[in-house]
């Protein structure tokens, strides 16, 4: 651990003597507003015309003119918390050019000529006035703020405060707002019926989705096909999590408190402090769930296509959740070209889950047989901190800028849960002695990434970008499994301890160019990829190395090729390939048998190998009159398809398990590398605002799917067509004077996923409706009440039906459900807000 620690510290010095001691100082951007008498100096106060008042949050950029060329950029910074700005030790120039702008008021360009150049200046431009950009039509006042989603060629971005339905929530709830975005069951997120990598502010992270509370969230941005310049793991899209720091002066706030049914409870508090050349932030959350779910599996065994007898399984499931975190952290503003960002995140989470299973055993003539009746009491926790320390410099040259991040994760993990199966015959009497299992399992991880990227544009048509990136994860589990007799405990081969290491290695270049309504971007990147797993109690070896020899170099190298071509103002074309890779997650490799459910159990594969993907898109986005529209044409190859199917369980391996209570003819769960899948699809989303103060954004994506795999004598290969479609809108009420239902804002999202082919059998069709209503009051719509009911019509579930030779199956699972939440948020803050100053920080007054 000492290693890390000292090479991000000498990196931090370096980094920081670097950029104290820059040659290139043309223009200093001075933080205090002192007089000085012996440099060039242009100095003045940004003012709102309506109030009056210093406009803060302003961003002020100088130019310098010349009439034989463009005007070249002197430097830029953001106005003071009192409205003023200062550039110093500036050119001897007679002519610059000054442009201000700020979010909510029309940009203000103004050009400054300076008389006795050669002799020193003191330029003040007095107080410049900005207007607002808000429109007032008959009495109602309609703010130009950003749309929920906003679509480009290469990526959507979802801005998260118009996420009505997840207030209070987790990323999870703000996941399932998204177009073009699913989530299952079991909380797992698809991308376009393909499971993405999720990124925090841009770098992997091992929190999960559910572990994230909604409040912190500022945006979310998706690219389904990510070019090289991204992490080859992608194959599934980018899912980028971007979390909330507020860069306005002073001090900012946000609270929310929620509760609801069934157990809803949740606060969140998030606080960002801009001062001189610091910015402070930090965020605080506790949110808690809980609910009965419940589940149903019904069987058929079969021998030769005939029926041999019937199985049926009912549970309830009280599940409780509990999370807390905390990020905390600090951007310094070395120089204005130079920026150093240190953040900490902890969170940690315990869990409850209480399953009560019955069961219920025919014979062929569906007459019963027996029953049975188990229970599983469990309970978990984790804990998960991230350290990060990112460093960015931008250079003289407009949009040239290097970036440095260094991420430290740590995670650790503990389970334990009693299984007790009671089984009786058909009058009452006992089948055989109840058993009872005891499961005792801990794990924890360490993630080190450190990575560089390097950005220059060239000149005006091209840009070359370039990075590399080291990352490396050691993981160890421990997992025992006891069964107890006659108040014995004996140790089963359920038990087992299992540790990996991974280390991924890569490098990228990327080269753009655009001439008039046409670009390109070529791309290729490198990774070297290590997985080296054990058993921690035998000899046992398993991983892979890529690409392992020089024969194998393709299996390292992964291009990617964009082409654009601007049709009109409106329409642009888009052509994109790129090739990814899909390693199997840890959950896949480990040889940790679940036996949760006694005729379903689950086990992973260690002898797993990496799949790749190969991926091609074809865009078009269109902006029409009342909105504008995202049409993609998609076909993906998957050879070595990670792939999950079943299969009856062998006779040994019962005898291995039967001390763990499970059924003879219980179905084993794993997961093999089909031979190929390949995806066809079409998806096309809509924005429409054709209607005053309602905005629709329906999606709908139409795939066919072949799969071809067969494992022995077994064959899996199926096909088949699927869809879905979403339908998000947005309506919100102002009338002409207030009232109760001025700014009163209703959502709907409807979500249908029809039935989807899998290896061996299908998944079940999905559909759910989510309905939320918020009311903003206080002045400048400070405060806001929101209730939302998720789910409906409690419809929500997760189901497949399997169809072999030896068995048909269909089953449903619930993860949520249905819930009733009302959430109260208010926003706070003082822009003159300072630490160690009285009053305004030296900054003036209000009314200076």
């Amino acid at each position: 651990m000492r290693k890390p620690v000292l090479l991000v510290i000498s990196i931090f010095f370096c980094l920081y003597a670097v950029a104290q001691n820059e040659g290139e100082q043309p223009v200093n951007m001075e933080t205090t507003i002192e007089a000085r008498t012996t440099s060039n100096t242009l100095y003045g106060k940004i003012i709102d015309t309506k109030t009056g008042k210093h406009l803060e949050a302003a961003t002020v950029l100088l130019y310098l003119q010349d009439k034989q060329k463009a005007d070249s950029l002197l430097g830029g910074m953001p106005a003071r918390s009192n409205g003023e700005f200062r550039f110093i030790d500036l050119p001897a120039a007679k002519h610059f050019h000054l442009v201000i702008s700020a979010s909510g008021y029309e940009t203000v360009e103004k050009s400054v000529t300076i008389r006795n150049e050669n002799r020193g200046f003191q330029k003040d431009m007095g107080n410049i006035e900005m207007n607002s950009n808000f429109k007032e039509l008959k009495g109602v006042t309609i703010a130009m703020s950003a749309p929920a989603l906003q679509m480009g060629i290469d990526r959507k971005i979802f801005n998260v405060e118009k996420s009505l339905l997840s207030t209070g929530g987790t990323a999870l709830d703000v996941m399932k707002n998204i177009p073009s975005v699913s989530v299952d069951i079991d909380g797992n997120v698809e991308l376009g019926n393909s499971t993405p990598q999720i990124f925090v502010d841009g770098l992997p992270t091992i929190l999960t989705l559910d572990q994230i509370p909604s409040e912190q969230i500022a945006k979310i941005e998706l690219i389904t096909n990510p070019s090289a310049k991204f992490d080859a793991s992608s194959s599934g899209g980018i899912i980028n999590v971007v979390l909330k720091k507020n860069k306005s002066n002073g001090l900012n706030g946000i609270a929310t408190l929620s509760g609801g049914i069934p157990h809803l409870f949740s606060t969140n508090l998030n606080l960002n402090l801009r001062q001189d050349k610091f910015n402070f932030f930090v965020s605080a959350g506790h949110n808690e769930s809980g609910g009965n779910a419940n589940g149903e599996t019904k069987r058929q065994n079969k021998d030769k296509e005939i029926v041999t007898d019937y199985f049926n399984q009912n549970s309830i499931n009280k599940r409780s959740r509990n999370f807390n975190s905390i990020r905390f952290g600090t951007d310094f503003f070395i120089s204005n070209r130079n920026t150093i960002t240190l953040s900490q995140n902890f969170v940690k989470g315990d869990f409850g889950n209480n399953e009560l299973q019955n069961q219920h055993y025919f014979d062929n003539t569906k007459t019963l047989t027996r029953f049975g009746l188990r229970t599983n009491d469990g309970n978990s926790g984790f804990n998960r901190s991230s350290t990060r320390l990112n460093y960015k410099h931008t250079f003289l040259k407009d949009g040239e800028e290097l970036g440095v991040n260094m991420n430290y994760n740590y995670g650790d993990r503990n389970n334990n849960s009693t299984l007790i199966n009671s089984l009786f015959n058909a009058d009452g009497s006992t089948y055989q002695t109840p058993s009872t299992v005891l499961n005792d399992g801990k794990s924890n991880e360490k993630e080190w990434t450190f990575q560089a990227d390097y950005t220059n544009p060239i000149n005006e048509e091209t840009k070359l970008e370039t990075g590399i990136r080291s990352h490396h994860r050691n993981f160890i589990s421990y997992y025992d499994v006891f069964a107890r007799t006659n108040g014995e405990d004996v140790k089963l081969p359920l038990s087992n301890n299992y540790a990996y290491t991974e280390m991924i290695n890569a490098a990228y270049v990327t080269y753009s160019h655009k001439k008039k309504d046409f670009s390109y971007q070529l791309g290729l990147r490198f990774e070297q990829s290590k997985f080296d797993g054990r058993l921690v109690d035998s000899s046992y070896k398993f991983g892979y190395n890529f690409p392992g020899n020089l024969k194998n170099i393709w299996d390292a190298l992964f291009p990617s090729f964009f082409i654009t071509q601007k049709i009109t103002e409106k329409d642009e074309l888009q052509f994109n390939f790129t090739r990814r890779i899909r390693r199997p997650r840890f959950w896949q490799l480990y040889p940790y048998v679940d036996i949760t459910d006694p005729l379903n159990i689950r086990q992973g594969n260690p002898q797993l190998q990496p799949e790749f993907i190969n991926s091609f898109e074809l865009n078009y986005s269109k902006d029409l009159p009342k909105g504008n529209l995202l049409s993609v044409l998609y076909f993906r190859n998957n050879p070595r398809d990670i792939t999950e199917y079943g299969d009856t369980i062998s006779a040994a391996q019962y005898a291995q398990l039967n001390n763990a209570a499970i059924d003879p003819d219980a179905i084993l769960n794993t997961f093999i590398n089909a031979s190929t899948t390949n995806r066809y699809g079409a998806e096309f989303t809509l924005q429409y605002k054709g209607i005053k103060n309602l905005e629709l954004t329906p999606t709908v994506n139409f795939q066919y799917r072949t799969v071809k795999a067969k494992i022995n004598n077994l064959d899996l290969s199926n096909q088949g067509f699927n869809w879905e479609a979403k339908l998000i809108a947005n309506y919100k009420i102002t009338t002409p004077s207030p009232s109760i239902f001025d700014n009163l804002t209703f959502q709907l999202i409807g979500d249908y996923e029809s039935p989807k082919v899998i290896p061996q059998g299908k998944r079940l069709q999905e559909l759910d409706v989510d309905f939320a209503v918020k009311k903003e009051f206080l002045r400048n719509k400070k405060a806001a009440l929101t209730f939302a009911i998720n789910d409906v019509f409690n419809s929500r579930r997760w189901g497949a039906i399997y169809d072999t030779e030896q068995y048909y199956q269909e089953s449903y699972r619930r993860w949520r459900v249905r819930t009733f939440r009302l959430s109260f948020t208010f926003k706070f803050g003082d822009k003159n807000f300072s630490i160690g100053r009285g009053g305004n920080g030296g900054g003036g007054g209000e009314d200076d």
